[in-house]
C-alpha cells in the first residue's frame, strides 16, 4: 500500500480523530459554560500539516461531528433552530475544521519549517477563538452579567481558556518540531 493511498490517509486521520478525542477528556483545566484546555487541537493540528488543508479540514470536521454528539445536550440549550445551527456551526463544526488549515500558514515561511509549524498551529488557535468569540458573543451573551457587554463578556471567557491553550499547543509543537520534526509530514 502505498504512503499516501486514500486507505493509509483515512487510517491515519481516525487514529488522530480517536486521539483528539481522548485528549479531549485529559482537561487541565475547565471552564463552567463549555471550553477547557486541553491537547485536544494537537492531532488534528498535526493531520492538517502531515496531509495538507484538505485533510486536515475533513479531520477536524467529523472531530467536531463526534464531540457534538457526544455533547449534544449543549446544543439544546439554545432557544431557537437558528441559534442551535449557530451552535452546531460555530462550536463544533467549523472550529474544528480550521484547525486543518495550519498548513497554509506554515507555508508561509518555507525558510524554516519548524517555525512554519508553530505559526500555522498558533494561526489557527487564533481562527478556533474567532469561531468561540462569536458563538459567545452571539449565541450565549444572555449569560454574561448583567450590564456587560456580551462581546466583552465572550472575549473574556472564551480567551481565558483559549489563550492559554493556544500557548500549551505551540509549546508542545514547538517541541516536536525540534525533535521529531517528521511527525508533522508524511514521508513519500
Amino acid at each position: 500500500m502505498s504512503r499516501n493511498s486514500k486507505t493509509r490517509i483515512l487510517v491515519e486521520g481516525a487514529m488522530l480523530i480517536a486521539l483528539a478525542t481522548v485528549l479531549s477528556y485529559l482537561k487541565i483545566f475547565e471552564m463552567p459554560f463549555g471550553g477547557s484546555i486541553t491537547l485536544e487541537m494537537l492531532p488534528l493540528v498535526i493531520m492538517g500539516l502531515r496531509r495538507g488543508p484538505k485533510w486536515g479540514c475533513l479531520t477536524g470536521f467529523v472531530h467536531g461531528l463526534l464531540q457534538m454528539i457526544i455533547g449534544f445536550s449543549n446544543v439544546m440549550y439554545c432557544a431557537t433552530l437558528i441559534s442551535q445551527i449557530g451552535c452546531i456551526l460555530l462550536d463544533y463544526l467549523l472550529a474544528f475544521s480550521v484547525l486543518g488549515l495550519a498548513p497554509l500558514f506554515a507555508s508561509l515561511l518555507k525558510n524554516n519549517k519548524k517555525i512554519g509549524f508553530i505559526v500555522g498551529s498558533v494561526c489557527v488557535c487564533i481562527l478556533r477563538f474567532l469561531c468561540s468569540f462569536l458563538s459567545g458573543w452571539l449565541l450565549w451573551g444572555s449569560y454574561a452579567p448583567e450590564g456587560m457587554n456580551a462581546a466583552y463578556y465572550s472575549l473574556v471567557y472564551n480567551g481565558a481558556y483559549m489563550l492559554p491553550d493556544t500557548i500549551i499547543l505551540a509549546v508542545v509543537v514547538a517541541i516536536l518540531a525540534y525533535t521529531v520534526p517528521k511527525i508533522f509530514w508524511a514521508e513519500e
